[in-house]
């Protein structure tokens, strides 16, 4: 089949069968999907805070408002998610990419020298973000590798600011594309 669209240009196609593939090439495939970044935070029982780099975030219902994001099984924090009452996905500015690296690796306290509000729910907004969403912590399920859970949106806050995403293994600027 030939591409014959006016300013298109040929891609190299990977391709694999359903069984046996590699697990780098799934998930350079799965990377051609542009997600936004986020950082979870809550607070555990003992008041100490903790945040993650997330980009596993999606909204589920408006009706009840409902959102979800997920966790490795093998994150440092994932006790503190699965014991507290409330998270907080913070969805993150174009401009906020060292806080997006700075919560995407281990550490015993990550909320050192970050600006951040703790509401009544306990678990930290961080100052900046394009958006916030103050969850409820509804559900919990499991696949593979993964816990997934899903909050109740009992508080939000957005502004106009371009967010950040990521694409391919890199980071990049979401903003609305100029349309005519």
């Amino acid at each position: 089949m030939s591409n014959d669209i006016p300013g298109s240009h040929q891609a190299e196609v990977h391709s694999t069968s359903a069984e046996g593939f590699n697990a780098r090439e799934l998930r350079n495939a799965l990377g051609s999907f542009a997600t936004g970044v986020t950082i979870i935070t809550t607070r555990d029982r003992a008041g100490k805070l903790h945040g993650m780099t997330a980009n596993s975030f999606s909204s589920v219902s408006l009706t009840p408002p409902l959102v979800l994001w997920s966790s490795s099984l093998y994150a440092q924090s994932l006790p503190a998610f699965q014991e507290g009452s409330h998270f907080v996905v913070n969805i993150l500015a174009h401009d906020q990419i060292p806080l997006s690296n700075k919560f995407a690796k281990q550490s015993d306290d990550k909320f050192i020298d970050v600006d951040h509000i703790i509401p009544e729910s306990g678990a930290p907004v961080l100052i900046g973000s394009a958006a916030h969403f103050e969850c409820r912590n509804e559900f919990r399920h499991y696949g593979g590798d993964h816990i997934i859970f899903i909050g109740h949106v009992e508080r939000f806050a957005y502004t106009d600011k371009p967010t950040l995403m990521f694409c391919r293994g890199g980071y990049i600027r979401g903003e609305p594309i100029m349309q005519s």
